[in-house]
């Protein structure tokens, strides 16, 4: 493989994900998300802040920005190194991610990359879509943590990418293998480490629960006695 590829897809992927959806489509509504809820300029503090159809929005492009940047260094890639297009896939995630969460033009303090990861999924294998909704939709539907919905995504992506590669149906050398897993190993280690906040409020049970289609702001003074909610 050239050397030139694997940090272009780097910087190709850093460069489509530092665009912050969140930020952005919130100024468009003349906001500043980061001066709102828990301050954070991703999708679970925009559907809180501006309901259902702006976080919806929001979740669907940081999801497009990363499947869109690993789709293209594929394109553009892929022929000069074609034992290594799982690996190309998740290098430019890596970057798309790392670029969500820390843009260079916001202070290096953006969203928490669950959404670029879901992309990334969505980008990666087929069978990657059908984990990616599962990891996240039932433990969402059965205790209503995002949060929670998100690890999952991180921990399953993890087990689903190993079971890919050693059952042969990455078609890569070892030493790209094992490269892979390293990177989604480090990308489920960045999600924990992104919501270490979240994680000790769910092990103190404090954590605020999100209805998508009720006023969580309400809701969630109703279940927290008035106290303030977590950070999302």
């Amino acid at each position: 493989m050239p050397l030139y590829v694997l940090p272009a897809c780097l910087v190709i992927g850093y460069c489509l994900g530092s665009i912050q959806t969140a930020y952005f489509y919130c100024k468009t509504h003349g906001i500043d998300i980061r001066e709102h809820g828990s301050g954070n300029p991703g999708m679970t503090n925009t559907l809180r802040t501006l309901g259902a159809k702006a976080g919806f929005t929001v979740l669907i492009l940081d999801m497009l920005k990363c499947f869109l940047a690993v789709n293209l260094t594929t394109a553009l890639f892929s022929s000069a190194a074609p034992d290594a297009v799982y690996l190309i896939k998740m290098v430019t995630g890596l970057g798309a991610v790392l670029g969500h969460d820390f843009p260079f033009y916001m202070q290096f303090k953006g969203g928490k990359g669950i959404a670029a990861t879901a992309g990334l999924m969505c980008a990666f294998h087929p069978v990657c879509i059908v984990v990616m909704f599962a990891s996240f939709l039932i433990p969402f539907w059965l205790t209503h943590f995002v949060s929670l919905g998100s690890l999952m995504i991180n921990i399953c992506f993890v087990v689903t990418v190993v079971a890919l590669g050693e059952n042969g149906l990455l078609h890569m050398p070892d030493s790209y293998l094992f490269a892979t897993y390293l990177i989604t190993a480090f990308l489920a280690a960045l999600a924990f480490y992104q919501h270490k906040a979240n994680i000790k409020k769910l092990l103190s049970g404090n954590e605020r629960k999100t209805y998508v289609f009720k006023k969580n702001k309400v809701q969630s003074e109703e279940e927290l006695g008035g106290g303030n909610g977590t950070k999302g």
